[in-house]
């Protein structure tokens, strides 16, 4: 059997770079058996053979404190090889896990990560003696750079078992660990880098804050700019190069018959109109390709920019207070950030919440208040022309919907929110060849699993168009949607907004409302229901009564504010 060599450390260590510098691209990602809780595991060549190369859930012990942890320790039970990775600017903090893996006698090589880092710091560790002392290989490593991990692969043959270190009490650890640090370890004064400083003004509350929002609002000036940029470009090939085609393709399927709605859609004034024919090669290219995939190449660039830089974890310490009333901690942010760019990743962002309560919470919210990157295209697309005021009270209202449902739910949903234990990484300068491959590795996974639901809804919205269900849908909710204050068509764009919520909120466009309606139709939209791709996330995320609960506090948030909306901005 091939055999199998394990990642193991604290979080925020570097281990997944490890991993990647080890794996290269070959790499599967999967949840492990029986739970949600997702790894990677990738081939690598050592000599004439192929080893496994797993890189397991960041953990601080061995004995479990949620389910990532839990993890992390049953994988151990299978591995051949340990590589334990170690922030080398906090040894000693690391070095506790270390003695916990040397106990299980399993052949073991030490990484100190970070390497620069810590000689930044003026953190000297001698690893030979440190290699002397614990009986088993110790590499120094930069992953980010790569360098070292030669040197790493080459010692995995020699991988060892520490024979005399006997399992003991976590006094007797902490007590071995500071015998280590005196032996090996030497700190030396130094002065605040300017990177320190920086740390130090983003994480305090009085200047963390203004500059979070500073950061927060240029992420998304940049992303607009970025994606109406892109998006214009792609725009003109479509109308230059790629609407000839489809007006020839239409002509000759003649223009009524049931494949020509489905293949074109509705021609508009005899022409294609590619934001509303609704057909699966105008339609159903122009929407993910022109006016969707631009915004999410900017987002993702900028999220790849911010994670490697060091800045996210930093912003979740400083919302800790903030989402602590809302029933979460601090990391709760990091689903909402990515949910910004398509709520499916933020769905699965949520499972690294310790408690059912708060997954809960961080899933319900983000599928009620956070707009992804192809609704707020849409929404800037619909209320842009009347200006940012319109398009700002959107906003507004989904800002006051998220606190105002957090705070309840915080209060009605019992279980426990824990404290965030979220180590800080020092700021890093940013890889210019990770950010690249993270960001095509997401917008990989964009077109793959996204664009495959938006051409299924188009497929779904013809039928139901063709056979008369919409307008039938239409009709019958007509009185219902007065009540908000919008016409009965809008309907048609409700019901679409299960299958994909970008589209329904194009779908507003033809029904004449005024500015302040397709506010209330927008806010709406985001907040209902998730579209089918984050509904099935979810539904694996919570399970199908929770799910259930989760869409009946979305479905009754969105009529309640709808209500309040048309009577602040309509006056009836």
């Amino acid at each position: 059997m091939m055999k199998k060599i394990v990642l193991m450390g604290n979080p925020n260590v570097g281990k997944s770079v490890v991993f990647s510098r080890l794996t290269g691209a070959n790499v599967i990602a999967s949840n492990y058996p029986g739970t949600t809780i997702d790894f990677s595991k990738g081939k690598m060549k050592i000599g004439d053979e192929f080893v496994e190369i797993i890189d397991a859930p960041g953990t601080y012990s061995l004995e479990p404190a949620n389910k990532a942890e839990e993890v992390a320790v049953k994988m151990l039970k299978d591995a051949d090889v340990i590589i334990n990775v170690l922030d080398a600017t906090n040894l000693e903090r690391n070095l506790h896990l270390t003695l916990e893996l040397l106990e299980q006698h399993i052949p073991m090589i030490i990484v100190l990560n970070l390497w620069d880092e810590a000689k930044h710091l003026g953190v000297h560790i001698d690893e030979k003696q440190l290699e002397q002392i614990l009986g088993v290989p110790v590499v120094p490593t930069v992953a980010l750079t790569g360098e070292g991990i030669k040197h790493l692969v080459s010692q995995v043959p020699h991988a060892r078992i520490n024979k005399h270190i006997k399992p003991t009490s976590e006094e007797g650890r902490w007590i071995e660990i500071g015998s280590i640090i005196n032996k090996t370890e030497r700190v030396d004064h130094r002065h605040h880098t300017l990177r320190e400083r920086l740390s130090d003004l983003t994480i305090r509350p009085v200047t963390g804050l203004p500059i979070a929002a500073v950061i927060i609002l240029a992420t998304f000036w940049f992303v607009r700019f970025i994606g109406e940029t892109i998006g214009s470009g792609i725009s003109f090939i479509f109308e230059q190069g790629y609407q000839p085609l489809m007006m020839a393709l239409s002509n000759w399927l003649g223009p009524g018959t049931l494949i020509h709605d489905i293949v074109i859609g509705n021609l508009i004034e005899g022409e294609i109109n590619f934001e509303l024919s609704m057909g699966l090669l105008t339609t159903g290219m122009f929407v993910p390709l022109a006016m969707v995939l631009p915004y999410i190449i900017a987002f993702y660039f900028m999220l790849s920019t911010l994670e490697d830089s060091g800045y996210l974890p930093r912003l979740a310490t400083l919302m800790d207070n903030i989402f602590h009333k809302l029933g979460m901690h601090g990391y709760g942010i990091i689903p909402t950030f990515l949910g910004f760019g398509c709520n499916v990743p933020g769905a699965l962002a949520t499972r690294a919440m310790e408690t059912p309560k708060q997954r809960f919470i961080a899933a319900t919210l983000l599928a009620i208040a956070v707009p992804c990157m192809a609704q707020m295209a849409m929404i800037f697309g619909i209320l842009g022309p009347y200006g940012l005021y319109y398009i700002g009270l959107v906003f507004l209202s989904l800002v006051i919907v998220y606190l105002a449902v957090g705070f309840i739910l915080n209060k009605m949903i019992k279980g426990a929110s824990p404290e965030i234990f979220l180590e800080i990484p020092p700021y890093r300068r940013p890889s210019g060849k990770a950010i690249v491959k993270k960001t095509w590795m997401r917008i990989r996974w964009f077109l793959k699993e996204a664009i495959p639901f938006l051409f299924l809804g188009i497929l779904v919205i013809n039928i139901l168009y063709t056979l008369g269900v919409l307008q039938w849908l239409s009709d019958m909710l007509a009185p219902v949607m007065g009540i908000f204050g919008l016409p009965g068509g809008a309907s048609i764009a409700m019901v679409t907004g299960f299958l994909r919520k970008d589209l329904a909120v194009g779908m507003l466009l033809p029904l004449g409302m005024g500015p302040l309606q397709l506010v209330i139709a927008a806010t709406m939209l985001t907040m209902y229901f998730p579209c089918v791709a984050a509904f099935v996330v979810l539904l694996k995320e919570l399970g199908v009564k929770n799910m259930i609960k989760s869409a009946l506090i979305m479905m009754g948030t969105a009529a309640i504010v709808g209500v309040t909306l048309r009577i602040i901005l309509l006056g009836v």
